[in-house]
């Protein structure tokens, strides 16, 4: 049961990190102090996917889930949980480009809508 637990914090800890590599430089814009963890954290993990090495967390991760009897897998973590959800089997290009289609007007409405705020306020 312990193993288990330990199997998913350190899943948990594997996508935290990974988010605040992918994610963590809009929060350097708030707090500069961050770019004191933010820069070795993008560097590592840049350096791990162009490598094509396997993360410390992902065999600590099997082996707490063999650990618990339950089963781990091969490959790396972005392999086996972020790639299926960013790419879906589901997804056709169709679908793909619908989706794209409706991001640019998304974009294009926001932009519109700042656009009309600043002539209302008069162009500051």
């Amino acid at each position: 049961m312990f193993s288990r637990f330990a199997a998913d914090l350190v899943l948990l800890a594997h996508l935290a990190f990974i988010l605040f590599v992918v994610l963590g430089g809009w929060l350097v814009l708030r707090r500069h102090w961050v770019a004191w963890f933010h820069i070795p954290a993008a560097l590592w993990g840049a350096t791990v996917e162009l490598m094509g090495w396997v993360c410390p967390l992902t065999p600590l991760e099997n082996q707490l889930r063999a650990s618990s009897g339950s089963a781990g897998y091969d490959g790396s973590f972005i392999a086996r949980y972020l790639i299926p959800v960013v790419y879906p089997t589901s997804l056709t290009l169709r679908i793909w480009c619908q989706g794209r289609h409706m991001w640019h007007l998304q974009i294009m409405g926001s932009a519109g809508r700042r656009l009309g705020q600043s002539e209302l306020s008069g162009g500051a």
